[in-house]
């Protein structure tokens, strides 16, 4: 089989492996799409992701499938289901998992980053990580599952209130998703910041009040000019530490700033401390997906929250090295890989 196998920094090859079979407890899913995320071009870059990711691991962790084959011991899904996967195993023995914060696992098994996952045209997981879709709900919306629950956990830390001011810093997959669930969750005015004029036209249509260009506007006169008091929840979905200053200075008094995107591990940002003691800012970091996949797929599932709009392109494996190496592609907006194509 195809699948799209990481080596070394900058070193990706979509070549011929073995393909798996499945364990007494593990599903065989033959893997209809999964989604490139920040965390795959980390990766890919020689950074590390949420996990250390050994050399010759078929990289994807965001992915939807057709069960092919169960082994003994599945009795949770059967061949021919659609389902997608929580990359994201626990031990369930830990210190964190038994005091119910599993997502700091000790001994997580991450599918996708430490081993392997869906950039393949076959692809084994424990039947404990999948979870059948509805059949309204396509295999590349289903693969959007993973990144709506990280998203669900990050909103819930910001503690969004009926007719609060949201604004979300970066216009892409993650941050298109925390806007729409800022107005599930009762946003009354929403603000997307983005320099890239189509991506603002996609934000105004699932629910920004007042789109922001950063690069050729004054972020602060134009939230002046819109009447905007305070702002209660700033989320910041690029991974830069400039944009994530910039999401501190925006901030009201008394608000939530959330540090969604994720940088390079040794980048540093400039922080005054004075400055959020006078606004007391309550800064925030959101870590994977704990217990939050089965929420996302209900969302997904009747369609509360639209992962389709925000695609950018649909490539077969082929283009996935291409894709990981140009950051200008990227740039352009999601893109989900169809490894049967």
């Amino acid at each position: 089989m195809k699948a799209g196998v990481f080596f070394k920094e900058n070193d990706l090859r979509v070549m011929e492996i073995d393909k798996p079979v499945p364990k007494d407890n593990e599903v065989l899913i033959k893997v209809m799409a999964c989604g490139v995320c920040g965390t795959d071009v980390h990766i890919f870059c020689g950074d590390e992701g949420c996990f250390p990711t050994p050399s010759g691991t078929v990289l994807g962790h965001e992915f939807a499938g057709l069960v092919e084959a169960v082994g003994k011991d599945v009795h949770s899904v059967r061949a021919g289901d659609r389902v997608c996967v929580d990359p994201n195993q626990l031990c369930g023995e830990c210190y964190y998992c038994r005091s119910g914060i599993g997502h700091f696992c000790e001994k997580m098994t991450g599918i996708g980053t430490g081993v392997n996952g869906g950039f393949a045209q076959y692809c084994t997981v424990p039947q404990s990580q999948v979870y059948k879709i509805a059949d309204t709900t396509s295999y590349e919306e289903a693969a959007m599952t993973e990144p709506v629950a990280c998203c669900l956990h990050g909103m819930d830390l910001c503690r969004v209130s009926c007719g609060d001011t949201v604004a979300v810093i970066g216009g892409g997959m993650i941050g298109m998703i925390m806007l729409q669930l800022a107005k599930i969750s009762g946003a009354g005015t929403l603000i997307m910041i983005e320099p890239v004029a189509e991506k603002r036209e996609i934000a105004k249509k699932l629910g920004a009040d007042i789109c922001i260009d950063p690069i050729g506007e004054n972020v602060k006169e134009a939230l002046a000019a819109n009447r905007i008091d305070r702002i209660s929840c700033v989320i910041e979905c690029v991974g830069k530490t400039s944009t994530m200053e910039q999401a501190i200075d925006i901030a009201g008094k008394k608000s939530v700033v959330m540090l969604f995107g994720l940088t390079a591990p040794d980048d540093a940002m400039s922080v005054k401390p004075f400055e959020i003691f006078k606004k007391e800012i309550e800064l925030m970091a959101s870590f994977i997906n704990p217990y939050t996949q089965k929420r996302a797929l209900e969302l997904i599932d009747h369609k509360k929250i639209d992962v389709s709009s925000i695609v950018y392109a649909y490539e077969g494996l082929d283009q996935l090295p291409v894709i990981l190496s140009d950051a200008k592609l990227r740039a352009k907006g999601k893109f989900i890989i169809r490894p049967q194509k």
